[in-house]
């Protein structure tokens, strides 16, 4: 598998940010993925004792595609959250300090009133977890001969990115990847990552990452064309190493049906 692009997305429901090389640490996450989400009212999320809650306590696509039309940057250096709205930066707000968080909850509440529960507080991910659909969703891989099949399938364009996957990859079959369950990738510099399960999809796919339009059926189309809702699968970084575009995945083991160009 060939790596195309890698993407990271610093806060849970806005947009992703491309990366040319990406550091993956042993048994840790996808750097600089789901720091952050905004609770959409009181979510019950304690960063002193973690635990994994249902993506409905946050703003996010499935429900809140009005997030798409953001464009959103998180500054590693200064910890800064930046978000741009039709061309204009709209808000600069660090991340680390009352006043940012004030910032950022009074911008939500502007953007989307209608489609609030409560205040909209900015919550960290505390270095042990992420705010992450999944409970394993440590890495994430999207085949982008799988999305080109269903694109021929429903007769029209299909962007990868309503997939927020962290690393699009060609080289394989389409659906393919979903044979890759429970076997090991193996990456430069000694990398490994261990394919956990399949990801399914839900509503938030349907929705343009560009215009925020919810204009589509994926989940549905899914399962009409193939019999799933999968698109995608989840990986365990089981040694660490560093990932940069133009990258070779290697599966062991490879069946000849996986199709590897």
């Amino acid at each position: 598998m060939r790596i195309e692009t890698l993407y990271r997305y610093p806060v849970k429901g806005l947009s992703p940010e491309r990366l040319q090389r990406a550091e993956l640490p042993t048994e840790g996450y996808f750097p600089g993925d789901r720091l952050f989400a905004i609770e959409n009212g009181v979510s019950g999320f304690d960063p002193a004792e973690p635990v994994h809650q249902p993506k409905i306590k946050y703003l996010m696509l499935m429900r809140n595609e009005s997030l798409a039309r953001l464009r959103s940057r998180y500054d590693d250096a200064s910890a800064d959250l930046v978000i741009s709205q039709d061309g204009e930066e709209v808000l600069r707000a660090a991340t680390g300090s009352e006043a940012g968080h004030t910032a950022i909850t009074r911008f939500f509440e502007g953007f989307m009133p209608d489609e609030l529960r409560g205040e909209p507080k900015l919550l960290t991910a505390p270095p042990t977890y992420r705010f992450t659909d999944s409970r394993s969703g440590f890495v994430s891989i999207i085949n982008l001969a799988s999305v080109a099949d269903l694109e021929q399938r429903l007769g029209r364009p299909v962007d990868p990115l309503r997939f927020r996957g962290n690393l699009m990859v060609s080289g394989l079959a389409p659906w393919a990847e979903n044979d890759l369950v429970g076997r090991d990738l193996s990456g430069p510099g000694g990398l490994q990552l261990h394919v956990i399960k399949r990801i399914e999809r839900c509503a938030a796919t349907n929705v343009d990452p560009e215009t925020g339009a919810r204009d589509m059926q994926i989940p549905k189309a899914l399962m009409k064309n193939y019999g799933h809702v999968d698109c995608g699968i989840y990986c365990r970084i089981v040694a660490g190493g560093t990932l940069q575009e133009g990258d070779v995945l290697a599966p062991a083991q490879v069946p000849a049906e996986l199709g590897i160009a």
